[in-house]
């Protein structure tokens, strides 16, 4: 079938280039459990796990999926679905307990397992350095919003670089920033839980600041010839009426080029600093700082799972949510409910949206190839009377969205692989255990790994780069 035919994005035979990856992706706070071994330091997210409040039903990451013991149970589950790639995230408390200071040898040696048991299978490992578990001990300073924090995190890519350097096949410095900085600091839905506008934009400075500075102590260091990427969740914005164009400028300048900007251009939008004038002055921006950012990179990471219909105020509809804490500047943005399906989570499924965002992105940043680094939906999973898990809506959603990378790459994208999130149902942030994103099913009462009829059907894409019929 054509990969324009099918308008509801349902293809089937679709055929990807034989150096296309496709493989899945983890986060360390989410999966490793063992959080208080092996030399491991305390996190935010120990920390604000323990809120009371917090977290659903006050789950915490102590356990999680005990990735940390079941590392080779794990490894091998990947080999069985035959994934080309495998994207963690490594601990920075579980390399420096504070953050600062020597590497914690057995922190070290345990992602250096992981390392070598990925390449011993055939697996490339994709490492992300950062995915939002900072030390409490660097909170305690202030956090993000401590220019200092980035230089520690300088150090932190020195030593991993030094370790894994002669391994790994793809350095990603931050996952997800726009998270870190505005549900951490901004709305305080997730950890470290402030609420404060300024130190929200102060702290995606100061990520973007660690993100050049990584990238720079990460090139000194590495022995092999890797790529190097950031993974940014880029929000898929449309317009809601006439407002809606003035509603995505605003929320594309907060959410997208805030980090587009320095990373790949070496600037600050003008709007963006115009749209929140009245919050800062961005003085905590230093001479070199937009230099030091703006480093080269190989691949641009995206992360996609749904939709916004935005609009500017309309005071005569308050059926509509406001934007609120986490859109410095921009809190009374209108987001326009949309049309399902739905996820468990409550996000719109649209595939053209991912579409759409790839080839905007192409446009805005021309020659620069990317990677889909997540992808993939919560459905509310249960066990048949055999054990078996047919989520077919998973399923479903994977197809749809597969095709749409496909489209994008028809379209003239240039797009070099696909991770599907998640591998392992796992410890979903401030919705705790509630929400199942894996294509592997986890028993959370045994720890017990059954994979879903989803990941047999990626399995058969990652053997044959062929979309399943």
């Amino acid at each position: 079938m054509s990969s324009t035919g099918n308008p509801d994005y349902r293809d089937a035979g679709l055929e990807f280039p034989a150096g296309f990856v496709f493989g899945s992706a983890t986060a360390a706070y989410q999966v490793e459990g063992a959080a208080h071994e092996g030399g491991r330091g305390a996190s935010i997210w120990d920390t604000f796990s323990r809120v009371p409040g917090a977290v659903v039903n006050g789950d915490t990451g102590d356990i999680a999926d005990d990735h940390y013991h079941r590392l080779e149970e794990d490894l091998d589950l990947m080999a069985e679905l035959g994934l080309q790639s495998y994207r963690f995230s490594i601990s920075w408390p579980r390399i420096q307990p504070t953050g600062r200071g020597a590497a914690n040898a057995e922190g070290i040696d345990f992602y250096s397992r992981l390392i070598d048991g990925l390449i011993s299978r055939g697996i490339t490992p994709t490492v992300t350095l950062y995915h939002w578990d900072l030390p409490q001990a660097l909170e305690d300073e202030g956090g993000w919003t401590n220019r200092d924090t980035a230089t520690a995190f300088a150090e932190y890519a020195r030593i991993v670089g030094h370790a894994f350097g002669d391994r790994v096949a793809m350095w990603t410095t931050l996952n997800e920033p726009w998270c870190a900085a505005y549900l951490g600091y901004g709305s305080g839905v997730h950890a470290p839980g402030r609420q404060d506008p300024v130190a929200a934009l102060r702290a995606v400075h100061h990520l973007n600041l660690a993100h050049g500075l990584a990238l720079t102590a990460l090139r000194e260091t590495v022995t092999n010839s890797p790529e190097f990427s950031v993974t940014l969740n880029v929000h898929a914005l449309r317009p809601s009426g006439p407002t809606g164009p003035e509603a995505v400028r605003r929320l594309d300048a907060l959410g997208n080029r805030a980090f587009t900007g320095p990373m790949l251009n070496g600037e600050y939008p003008a709007d963006l600093l115009e749209d929140t004038a009245a919050i800062t002055d961005w003085a905590f921006v230093l001479p070199g700082d937009l230099a030091a950012i703006h480093q080269p990179i190989d691949l641009l990471g995206v992360n996609y799972y749904s939709t916004s219909l935005v609009r500017m105020p309309e005071d005569t509809d308050a059926a509509y949510d406001r934007a609120g804490a986490t859109w410095p500047g921009s809190e009374h943005v209108e987001q326009v409910p949309q049309a399902g399906p739905f996820t468990a989570m409550g996000w719109n499924i649209e595939p053209s949206g991912l579409q759409e965002l790839l080839e905007l992105l192409a446009e805005r940043h021309p020659g620069l190839p990317m990677m889909i680094t997540e992808n993939g939906a919560a459905f509310d999973d249960v066990p048949d009377d055999d054990g078996q898990i047919h989520d077919d809506a998973r399923t479903d959603y994977l197809r749809r969205h597969i095709t749409a990378v496909h489209r994008a790459m028809d379209a003239g994208v240039d797009l070099r692989g696909y991770f599907v999130w998640s591998l392992l149902d796992n410890f979903e942030w401030a919705l705790g255990y509630t929400k199942r994103f894996g294509i592997v099913y986890v028993d959370y009462n045994t720890l017990e790994r059954t994979p879903k009829d989803s990941a047999r059907w990626f399995a058969e894409l990652c053997r044959t780069k062929r979309l399943p019929d």
